[in-house]
């Protein structure tokens, strides 16, 4: 089955001047054709026009709705492999190493911080009730 691609792009909103095109609607025309004609040495088919909202923000906590026309190209896939095709090997799981016998769950050297300052490999507990409310 056919994969496709698709491209929206926004509709022209003003003619084109060009020679021997004469009048608004004419421009308007002449400005779509060139669009789809660009797009078409691309390999883009087109395929349709859409007028969709657009919820914009109007201000600092209003918002609106914008009607915008767009439109549709589309073009077939490049050749893609197969993803039931494709396997990947996985790594064997990682195995103990029974002779190893430094502690890593403690740290033996000292950390430098900023400055170079030795720093300790835990922060201090701190105990104790901390009460926010009576003096």
């Amino acid at each position: 089955m056919p994969r496709y691609e698709y491209k929206v792009v926004p509709a022209p909103t003003k003619g084109l001047k060009a020679k021997n095109v004469k009048g608004a609607e004419a421009r308007f025309s002449h400005a779509l054709q060139e669009l789809m004609n660009g797009l078409s040495g691309y390999g883009w088919e087109y395929q349709r026009a859409e007028t969709l909202p657009s919820i914009e923000r109007a201000g600092l906590t209003g918002s609106t709705t914008e009607w915008r026309n767009v439109l549709v190209f589309r073009r077939l896939r490049e050749a893609e492999p197969e993803d039931e095709a494709v396997t990947t090997e996985l790594l064997p799981p990682p195995q103990p190493d029974t002779h190893d016998t430094h502690d890593t769950k403690r740290n033996d050297f000292p950390v430098r911080g900023v400055l170079g300052r030795t720093l300790s490999p835990q922060p201090p507990i701190l105990t104790g009730c901390w009460d926010s409310g009576s003096q």
